[in-house]
């Protein structure tokens, strides 16, 4: 089985290539936006014949500072974009592998954009879903 934190480590390192966004990979109590917050979702076992293959399913929130709403809308929309320079689709999928730790990598969907309540602070949010594909 791959090892998760590896696996969770792969994708920040790709969303860490974004210029200015932040990137953890444990919740944090006070988030410092924009920031993605990389959580790990789910498994996927016995996808082949010799379990030598699982489907491991990662949410990854982008926060962004909702002080002036228009500038947040926007910056959330460039990494909500396919092929901006901010773009997380991009960024993730930029290195499939996740440095040899995966088979594949793919943002399969973003959903869940508009407004987040964490720790009595709103943010504009939106969610996007990572597949990872290995061992």
């Amino acid at each position: 089985m791959a090892d998760i934190q590896a696996l969770r480590t792969g994708i920040a390192a790709n969303l860490a290539t974004i210029p200015g966004l932040r990137v953890v990979k444990d919740i944090p109590d006070q988030p410092n936006p924009p920031v993605a917050i990389v959580q790990f979702t789910r498994v996927e076992y016995h996808l082949d014949m010799q379990n030598g293959m699982a489907e491991y399913t990662f949410a990854i929130q982008v926060l962004v500072g909702r002080v002036d709403e228009r500038t947040g809308q926007r910056n959330l929309d460039a990494y909500c974009s396919s092929d901006s320079a901010s773009s997380v689709r991009r960024a993730i999928e930029s290195n499939r592998t996740l440095s040899g730790v995966a088979f594949d990598c793919i943002v399969t969907d973003m959903s869940s954009y508009g407004s987040m309540v964490m720790n009595d602070i709103t943010y504009l949010a939106a969610e996007f879903s990572v597949r990872v594909l290995a061992s």
